[in-house]
C-alpha cells in the first residue's frame, strides 16, 4: 500500500482533532488513534495523523532529518511551509532521538501566549514512568514515560513549564496511540 493522507479528510480530522484534545486534557494518558493514514517510510502514522488534522497552509512546519524526505507529503496535504529553522515553526515534527531543544522553540509572547509552538514527538511506546506528572487534568499525579526521549528532556520541560502561560505544548505518537503535554503540566523524574 503506498502513501495516503486522510481517505475522508474531514471526517478523519475531526476524529483525530477530539482525541487530541482529550490528550491534552488528561495530560500523560494514553489516547488510541485509529490508523488514517499511511505516510511516507519512517514517519510515525500517529504523529502524521496528528499532522494531518492540525497543520494548515498557515502553519510553518518543521521536520526533523530523518522527516525531512517527508516534507512533499506534507506539503501536498496540508498547505503548510515547511521551513529550515525550529524556531520558525509552528509545528514541528521530529522522532525522539533528533528532537530539537525546548528552549530554542516558540513560547509564545505576553500578549499572545497562543503563538507558541507545538512539537510532535514520535516515541518507541509508553509506559508508567520514569516521569510524575501534575496540573490541570490529573486527579494527584500520573505516571509517564515516553520511551527513547533523552534525559535532558525532562530539565527543558521543567524550564518549559516555569515560562507559563508561556511555552510550548507536546504530543508523543506511538503508531497507534497518542499522549499529550501541555504546558501547564508540572514533570517530576
Amino acid at each position: 500500500m503506498g502513501e495516503r493522507g486522510f481517505a475522508e479528510p474531514v471526517l478523519a480530522a475531526q476524529q483525530v482533532f477530539r482525541t487530541l484534545l482529550r490528550a491534552m486534557a488528561e495530560p500523560g494518558r494514553v489516547e488510541a488513534l485509529a490508523p488514517c493514514c499511511t505516510p511516507p517510510a519512517g514517519v510515525d502514522p500517529a504523529a502524521a495523523a496528528i499532522l494531518l488534522a492540525l497543520v494548515d497552509a498557515d502553519t510553518p512546519l518543521w521536520l526533523d532529518p530523518a522527516s525531512s524526505p517527508a516534507a512533499d507529503f506534507f506539503r501536498f496535504h496540508t498547505g503548510a511551509p515547511i521551513v529550515a529553522a525550529p524556531e520558525a515553526a509552528s509545528f514541528l515534527l521530529a522522532q525522539a532521538r533528533h528532537r530539537p531543544a525546548l528552549p530554542l522553540l516558540a513560547a509564545g509572547s505576553a500578549d499572545y501566549p497562543d503563538r507558541s509552538a507545538t512539537l510532535v514527538l514520535a516515541v518507541d511506546g509508553f509506559d508508567d514512568g520514569p516521569w510524575r506528572l501534575s496540573g490541570p487534568g490529573i486527579a494527584a499525579t500520573r505516571r509517564f514515560g515516553a520511551a527513547g526521549v533523552d534525559t535532558g528532556f525532562a530539565g527543558e520541560w521543567r524550564e518549559n513549564h516555569a515560562r507559563f502561560p508561556l511555552g510550548v505544548d507536546v504530543f508523543f505518537a506511538a503508531r497507534d496511540r497518542v499522549a499529550g503535554l501541555p504546558r501547564s503540566t508540572a514533570l517530576e523524574g
